[in-house]
Formats: structure tokens, sequence, C-alpha cells
């Protein structure tokens, strides 16, 4: 599998319009942009300090500075026109893939009060590519490591990548998440951030493959669903309900079984 052609910090305002200037006119099938954050607590009731773009056709991953650009992220145009991130976010016809949308857009709605659109969320893919009925959702690390292309130095380069951010940054591993917070951003903290998105591609690529076209209506409606529950008043992204699967897809799953 290719890695990224490269990896850009995005912190200053010129920065940000060119990067702007460079998502017009992007394929939109397959997708060309996959979405990641980061941050403290990344809910309503933490911050965002990172957004991670990957470019699928110029292999390029963007760390967009949000804890240093604040609102100028969303509402800065490009040089060459007034299109801005907030518009591409909330563009139902320009695709965005995400794994496991709902704390990022709780995250984007609560702070910057965007309305995300057109979202293809690959953690549902994955559950609609199982040829079983499955009542639990994976992880990313359980993804890349059951269904990628990465050959095994690679999937272990992952894990210990995934393992060295942890560190840095998860209180059950001796971290803590104020390091996306520091500035500048280390480069351990980079690659955590950058490959938790470059390697988005390669599983969508397999599991529309792998699915019955049937599921394509489906996943996006439920990925959307996703969307508007994490802008609810009462929405809690925290707890075991998050590893499960949305409850009628098991119903549907056993009715299209019977179909076969």
């Amino acid at each position: 599998m290719e890695k990224p052609s490269g990896c850009t910090l995005v912190d200053t305002v010129p920065a940000l319009s060119a990067l702007i200037d460079s998502l017009k006119g992007l394929p939109r099938e397959p997708p060309s942009i996959y979405i990641d954050l980061e941050g403290v607590n990344l809910s309503r009731h933490g911050t965002i300090s990172i957004l991670q773009l990957y470019i699928h056709p110029t292999k390029m991953v963007y760390l967009i500075d949000v804890l240093v650009l604040e609102e100028k992220c969303f509402s800065t145009p490009g040089t060459t026109g007034r299109l801005t991130l907030r518009d591409i976010l909330e563009s139902k016809t320009n695709p965005k893939v995400f794994f496991d949308v709902r704390n990022d857009s709780d995250a984007l709605y609560s702070h910057f009060q965007i309305k995300l659109a057109g979202v293809i969320d690959l953690q549902l893919w994955e559950l609609a590519a199982r040829p079983f009925a499955g009542k639990f959702v994976k992880g990313l690390a359980k993804c890349i490591e059951c269904d990628s292309s990465l050959s095994d130095s690679e999937k272990l380069e992952f894990l210990q990548t995934k393992e060295k951010g942890k560190t840095l940054f998860s209180p059950e591993h001796g971290g803590c998440y104020e390091v996306f917070n520091e500035r500048p951003l280390s480069k351990d903290i980079q690659e955590y951030c950058a490959q938790d998105v470059y390697l988005l591609p390669d599983l969508l690529k397999w599991y529309t493959r792998t699915t019955d076209p049937r599921w394509e209506k489906r996943v996006a409606e439920a990925s959307q669903l996703r969307v508007a529950q994490s802008q609810r008043e009462d929405y809690n992204g925290k707890g075991g309900y998050m590893t499960l699967a949305p409850a009628e897809w098991y119903y549907k799953r056993q009715k299209y079984a019977s179909w076969m």
C-alpha cells in the first residue's frame, strides 16, 4: 500500500487558503476526502485540537491546527473564491469519509455549529460488509489488522505508531490528552494523526467491493443518522452502547440473508 506523499501542518491563514484551493474539483466517486479529529476529551465538553484531512488523489495529509486557527479554520476562503472548509463539511454532494463520525460531529457542531452532511461512516461499511449480522461495531485498529491490504511488516509499523501515540495521550497508558495542545506538535503525534486518515481509502475500497450494492444507501442513511444523533441535547459519546451496531441493521441483515 502506498504511503502518503507528504504530511503538512496547516497553522496559518495563507496555508489554509491554499489548502482550500486544492479541494476544488476533486473526484467524488470514489470519495477523495478522508477526515478525523483529535482533541482533549473530543466532544461538546472538550476541545478540538487537530483536524486531519487526507486527499486521496494527491496522497497528501494535512493536519489543520484548530487550536491555533480556531473559527478561521472554517470561515477562511480559498484564494480564488468564497469556498470555505465549512462549505465542504456541510455539503451534501461532496462525500467525506470518517471512521465513527459521532464524537467528531458532536465536537464540530457544539463548538463551531457545523452541521456535517455527505458523511460516509467507514465503521458502518465494515458492519455492512460482514457475511453475517453483527451486534457490535469494530474499532479502527481491528479493521486495519483484519481487513487492510497492509503487509505484516506494515501492520506491525501501524500498531507500533498507534501504541507510541497512546503512551503520549492516553491516561490509561500513562499519557495525557493535553499533548494534542502542545506546540510545536511532536513528530510522534503527527505520525499518529496522519495514519488514522491515510489508511481509510484502502478499507473503503475493500468493504465496498465485497458488499452488496444495496447497502450503499443504507450506510449513507445510517451515517447521517449518527450525525443527527450527535447533535441532540441528550447525546453522550461515552459508554458501552457506543460499541453496539444499529439495532435495526441486525434484523435487516437477517431478512437480507433470507433473500439469498
